[in-house]
């Protein structure tokens, strides 16, 4: 069995679909379940087990003998929350107890990292260990993902095998319920639905102009192929950024929005909220020759085709994955 924790989420949901489509039906889900709009994101899918996250290592007790993979997805993503005790509580102490059992019954383990670590990428954007010490997050979540990739890499008893994935932007179906904290595709879908038009934060930073602040938007699709790849294949051990390799605009990102919605282009631009605009990354784009050179042969979309495939197939006819 694989077991996936985070299942409800958006990565973790669409994660159980790819296993189901790939012919794994015996997945074991953990989450907590309070969320009827995330639950949503479960519905139809093919699982054998529903687990608390509370009751999560009580029950890896009782069935490490059956499981073949776990996939670590479960952590408090809002990067607007700035108390450490709860990042410390579920992404910190959390991790380091799935990553013990995993070297305890020998269970390879993959699990979410993310690129807030890179904080202003004033250390570039890669993957290798050598910089983990040196990387300065801007806020609580992407600290306690650091803390825990600067914890795993120094144990000496690890997992059989182990990857710690480095998201970038992530974006695509099963995110309905995330609010603030959706993808701005998701955003901009709703807003131009709504209005006609997108406002896209202005620039203050000289370097770039309004809308040229850029990012390395990533298709989950894609992420969850990447995460199968190294669930089979299990190369190197280690931490890997997980993002499409190519930087874009928020401008490409919205002008392929109103495309894919057949809607003329309406761009406006507001000033960015005063309290993120201290730690608002102007660029990010993940190094991916790591990956590339463990094997992955696979093409990312382009953010185009991703944009069209999310839109057209998913937010119009609101759908899941």
């Amino acid at each position: 069995m694989i077991v996936v924790t985070g299942a409800a989420g958006f990565i973790g949901s669409c994660m159980v679909s790819y296993l189901n489509q790939h012919g794994h039906n015996d997945v074991v889900v953990v989450d907590d379940f309070s969320n009827e709009n995330k639950n949503k994101n479960l519905e139809g899918k093919s699982i054998s087990a529903q687990v608390h996250r509370n009751n999560f290592f009580e029950w890896i007790d009782n069935n490490a003998n059956n499981i073949d993979f776990i996939i670590h997805l479960g952590a408090r993503t809002d990067t607007t929350e700035f108390n450490k005790e709860i990042f410390d509580e579920l992404n910190l102490n959390y991790s380091k107890k799935v990553w013990q059992k995993a070297v305890e019954y020998g269970i390879p383990l993959i699990y979410a990292s993310s690129a807030a670590t890179y904080g202003m990428g004033e250390h570039g954007y890669d993957d290798n260990h050598e910089i983990i010490e040196k990387l300065k997050p801007l806020n609580p979540y992407g600290e306690s993902k650091n803390d825990f990739d600067k914890w795993a890499i120094k144990q000496s008893e690890q997992p059989v095998f182990w990857a710690g994935l480095k998201f970038f932007n992530v974006y695509g179906p099963n995110e309905y319920h995330k609010g603030r904290m959706a993808s701005v595709i998701f955003h901009a879908f709703n807003q131009i639905s709504k209005t006609g038009g997108m406002k896209l934060f202005a620039s203050h930073n000289p370097k770039y102009k309004d809308g040229e602040q850029m990012r390395d938007f990533v298709y989950v699709k894609d992420v969850v192929s990447v995460i199968d790849y190294l669930m089979n294949n299990r190369p190197e051990s280690g931490l890997y950024n997980l993002g499409s390799g190519k930087a874009r605009t928020f401008l490409d990102l919205t002008k392929a929005t109103f495309k894919a919605m057949d809607k003329p282009e309406n761009i406006s631009f507001i000033p960015t909220p005063e309290d993120i605009r201290d730690k608002y990354q102007y660029f990010t784009e993940a190094n991916m020759t790591k990956l590339i050179n463990s094997g992955y042969k696979k093409p990312f979309h382009t953010l185009e085709k991703g944009v069209e495939d999310y839109v057209k197939n998913y937010l119009i006819p609101n759908k899941y994955y």
